[in-house]
């Protein structure tokens, strides 16, 4: 059963999310034939990478908010965030374009590594404050989870998969995708953003058992019959 998950790195509810979806196929009695598939969704493809505001104050400017009430709508996903483990700490997040991040996801998709290259991101740019568009960092990141760092570097320095990237958002606009988190479980159900591990595991449950009967094995009772190669008894 195949699950394709449509997610920015800089979406502090896609990690909530994540960890959400997490804890609901921890208890699902059929995790291990659960195929998960990271897909990329910028949430704003034109930001500018800045390294002399945190997320807190560029909340401010683009709202026309003070600082104070942003860093109370923070504040409110940070204790979203702390209910399932996660210590976010916006003072510290870097504003950064996540265009690069998601060519290394799908690097790392190559290799079977999405989902561990995804946590690493999401704990890079939201508990330890750092730029998730700086090259040095994202080489870092990807050592970190086994990828090789030439290749690493090679790939940064070029183009590549930026088509993968485009492909993927590509996808979500064509299904309809209009914000993230976004959870496609076997081409049939969505779920739309961070929902409850509950929920997830409604779901899950409800799209294997329509899963196992289109796929269930037709039982067959032998009798007289003719075979293709025109032998008949």
């Amino acid at each position: 059963m195949n699950i394709n998950i449509w997610s920015d790195v800089r979406c502090p509810f896609c990690y909530i999310g994540k960890r959400k979806f997490e804890m609901a196929l921890d208890k699902f009695p059929h995790k291990d034939k659960v195929e998960v598939t990271w897909r990329s969704f910028q949430l704003d493809p034109n930001l500018e990478t800045r390294t002399d505001v945190n997320a807190i104050e560029h909340l401010s400017e683009v709202k026309g908010i003070s600082r104070k009430q942003a860093e109370g709508m923070q504040n409110n996903v940070t204790q979203i965030a702390k209910e399932v483990g996660l210590n976010f700490d916006f003072a510290k997040v870097v504003i950064a374009n996540s265009f690069n991040a998601h060519r290394l996801i799908q690097l790392a998709k190559t290799k079977g590594l999405g989902n561990e290259i995804e946590e690493q991101l999401f704990k890079a740019h939201f508990i330890e404050g750092e730029n998730i568009d700086d090259q040095e960092t994202l080489v870092q990141i990807g050592v970190t989870i086994g990828l090789d760092e030439n290749e690493i570097r090679e790939m940064l320095s070029s183009d590549t998969f930026a088509k993968e990237v485009n492909l993927d958002e590509m996808q979500a606009q064509s299904i309809g995708v209009r914000g993230v988190p976004f959870f496609v479980l076997n081409d049939k159900y969505a779920v739309s953003g961070a929902q409850s591990p509950d929920t997830f595991l409604e779901a899950l449950n409800q799209t294997w058992q329509e899963f196992e009967e289109e796929n269930k094995k037709l039982i067959v009772t032998e009798g007289e019959s003719c075979t293709v190669d025109g032998t008949c008894n």
